[in-house]
């Protein structure tokens, strides 16, 4: 088993952010110390809490002060951007990184994001797979590309100068790009298994309940097999919520202080889930009622 490292994160209210930002640096530059092999980090425009507003600016940041370990946007929120943006940023990205990008994509989960980018009554899942199959195609073709889509169309056909290099959307430094990871959070996800029939590989969510974490396995062996990929427990990266102390008593009164990180991150969590819609996540079943689901 390899170490991780996956974190939203989630600051307190009204802390200074200069602080926040320098203290998620300072534990992406410990994990690599540590010897972690992944470390990602998340993004969302409209969330003072999880403050960190573009994860590709964060890792372009931090990518001189880690040596080894590969970083990974947790997620890129694919239909908040324009493929093209998003080709080109990650691009440059892996090659700042010299190789050691992961490319994590979603939908997008933070609903204030959703609606501040005008997607909020959209097929986010549709617009997701747009933006994704654009990209890689940008990335696999030559321009002036002409990629159409329901969403967006990407061309530069009109101003193409290709003996001065304009028009042309980089590549990654990867070939034919980096790696490619989903988070899982639904139970018994379709989305596991679509994105293991392509290729790419899951995360399951940190914040789940063991039985909807152990109901993705099956799903992501049922896209492997379909695709003909060999079935590796390695390529299943779980996350999960963990502190170590001196002993179980010292760890459980920090985990559980009214007052403490942990309190206050599955607080926050709780009451958006709630108020999506999502509060099934929290469930050990799914006919459990809502109001036996509690922090």
């Amino acid at each position: 088993m390899n170490l991780g490292f996956f974190t939203m994160p989630i600051h307190p209210l009204g802390k200074d952010w200069r602080l926040s930002l320098q203290e998620d640096r300072e534990a992406f530059v410990l994990a690599d110390e540590l010897g972690f092999t992944e470390a990602y980090v998340g993004e969302h425009v409209t969330d003072q809490a999880e403050n960190i507003t573009s994860c590709i600016a964060f890792l372009a940041w931090i990518a001189a002060a880690t040596k080894r370990i590969k970083l990974g946007t947790g997620t890129i929120n694919m239909p908040n951007a324009h493929p093209a943006t998003v080709a080109a940023s990650m691009a440059m990205l892996d090659h700042l990184l010299d190789g050691r990008l992961i490319f994590g994509i979603s939908p997008g989960g933070l609903l204030s994001d959703a609606e501040i980018f005008g997607n909020l009554e959209a097929d986010r899942n549709a617009m997701f797979l747009e933006a994704i199959n654009q990209v890689l195609e940008i990335w696999a073709s030559e321009a002036p590309y002409n990629i159409k889509g329901k969403y967006w169309n990407i061309s530069t056909e009109k101003t193409l100068m290709t003996d001065v290099g304009q028009g042309i959307i980089s590549r990654p430094l990867q070939q034919p790009h980096p790696p490619i990871v989903v988070t899982a959070v639904a139970p018994f996800s379709k989305g596991v298994t679509e994105a293991a029939a392509r290729g790419w590989d899951p995360i399951s969510a940190n914040f789940l309940m063991p039985a909807w974490v152990k109901s993705h396995w099956p799903k992501y062996v049922e896209g492997c097999e379909r695709a003909g990929r060999a079935v590796d427990p390695a390529n299943w990266r779980v996350a999960k919520s963990i502190f170590v102390a001196k002993d179980a008593a010292a760890a459980k009164a920090y985990a559980t202080d009214p007052d403490g990180p942990y309190v206050y991150y599955y607080r926050s969590l709780f009451t958006k889930l709630k108020k999506n819609g999502r509060i099934e996540l929290f469930k050990t079943r799914r006919d459990q009622p809502d109001d036996e689901v509690t922090v």
